[in-house]
């Protein structure tokens, strides 16, 4: 059992078949921006499926055909970049964003909370998950994981120093209905320390409370239920790139999100800006 950080991994992504990224196949011009790494992979599939709905020639010849136009003439609207860039401007602008939806890229997740895997999985369209099962692996203290790990809240960490005292409960009075209406506590001191230390106390309290209901002969999948949403899980998650964006402009800074599920969605785009770089235009303009 410990504290995690939080990790991810661009695991796969998008890439055109051999028999397809060939000279014959791509045309000199284009071929040869793709071997140099002028332009990767994204760009050509992009560019092959947004002229497959406006040209008149075939997806597997765009490239070959108009990509020395779109690939080597400077943007036409003043903006950065190529026509090719212009192009997927345009596309975008017109919510014309089907033709984003054919680069893929699959990440490995770790260290998340379940607080933001319930918040990620809200996000359907588009995305596939494979997620670490609290049923089939026990985090029992003494079994292989060691407990579960878990997730520090930024703002607990930000007010760790604050001084925490918890007392002992006498009394809890409820209504009729079974409301809690006023608790009566001792003088009776259970903990003092700081809200940092008080945070894993109650961590290590949830952890007793799960072997000891394991030790009962409880099953797994029923002890799971005192584990909090700061348990940290694992996950596989595929999702193409018209969905990434989408995610991205929910869950950003400065738009509401909590700041575990912000920050994941910075690591998402780094991780895909990293291996198709034109992209980065297309999360910032998700921004506005």
């Amino acid at each position: 059992m410990t504290q995690v950080q939080r990790k991810v991994t661009l695991m796969a992504h998008s890439q055109l078949a051999s028999r397809f990224a060939s000279e014959q196949a791509l045309g000199t011009n284009v071929y040869n921006l793709w071997l140099d790494d002028n332009i990767t992979d994204g760009q050509i599939v992009a560019l092959s499926a947004i002229r497959t709905c406006y040209s008149h020639n075939k997806p597997s010849e765009i490239a070959r055909i108009e990509g020395k136009r779109y690939f080597t003439q400077k943007a036409t609207d003043g903006g950065k970049g190529s026509e090719a860039d212009r192009l997927i401007r345009t596309i975008m602008a017109s919510k014309h964003t089907s033709t984003m939806e054919h680069s893929s890229f699959t990440f490995a997740i770790e260290g998340i909370s379940r607080a933001l895997l319930a918040q990620l999985t809200r996000h359907r369209v588009g995305f596939s998950f494979s997620v670490q099962s609290q049923r089939y692996v026990k985090f029992g203290s003494n079994d292989r994981s060691g407990g579960f790990d878990y997730v520090l809240p930024e703002t607990v960490e930000l007010n760790g120093d604050k001084p925490v005292t918890i007392y002992a409960i006498e009394r809890i009075d409820e209504d009729a209905d079974g409301n809690i209406v006023h608790i009566e506590y001792t003088d009776e001191v259970i903990f003092e320390g700081t809200a940092l230390e008080y945070f894993d106390y109650q961590m290590r309290e949830i952890q007793r409370a799960y072997d000891a209901l394991r030790a009962l002969g409880v099953p797994a999948e029923d002890c799971r239920a005192v584990l909090p949403n700061a348990a940290a899980c694992n996950l596989v998650m595929t999702a193409n790139l018209t969905a990434l964006i989408g995610l991205y402009s929910k869950r950003r800074r400065g738009n509401g999100a909590q700041l575990e599920v912000a920050e994941l969605v910075e690591d998402i785009r780094n991780a895909v800006v990293e291996v198709e770089p034109w992209a980065d235009a297309l999360f910032e303009g998700a921004r506005h």
